[in-house]
């Protein structure tokens, strides 16, 4: 008798939290698509710097715009994974994650920064390259696939 009350508590709970993040989550999708739009913009508005900013500068504030709308656009994709799988992927995180360090790498170009840092980054590049060629490695999909 009381089982089946919990397990009916339990699946009316899990219900809820599963419509409320749903809803959430479909407010996060249209706040990431205006963002995604608002970097476009401003992107195309940074175009004007070609003309009033040396060439190397003018481009490399347009490019960490573009890597930058690159990188929203991976957040929306694990966010519309989340929607459709009801599960994040590892890989779609760790490549927003590299988008943002390789935007971050591009603005260090023309900048005087001590080893240690590049060293640092270098470090932190070759470690999520090497979990994302893991996870999609042995990733539970590929285990199902060999079975």
């Amino acid at each position: 008798m009381w089982g089946t009350d919990t397990e009916n508590i339990d699946a009316r709970l899990s219900a809820f939290f599963e419509k409320s993040a749903r809803a959430l989550l479909s407010l996060l999708i249209v706040a990431i698509l205006l963002a995604i739009l608002a970097g476009v913009i401003y992107t195309f508005y940074d175009l004007r710097l070609i003309l009033s900013l040396p060439f190397h500068a003018a481009f490399k504030a347009i490019l960490v715009d573009i890597l930058t709308v690159l990188a929203v656009v991976e957040i929306l994709r694990t966010a519309l994974a989340y929607f459709s799988e009801g599960r994040v992927k590892v890989t779609y995180i760790i490549d927003t994650v590299l988008v943002t360090v390789l935007t971050e790498v591009m603005a260090f170009w023309y900048k005087e920064m001590p080893w240690q840092s590049l060293a640092m980054v270098i470090l932190l590049t070759l470690a999520l390259t090497f979990v994302r060629v893991a996870a999609v490695r042995f990733s539970p999909r590929s285990h199902r696939a060999e079975l």
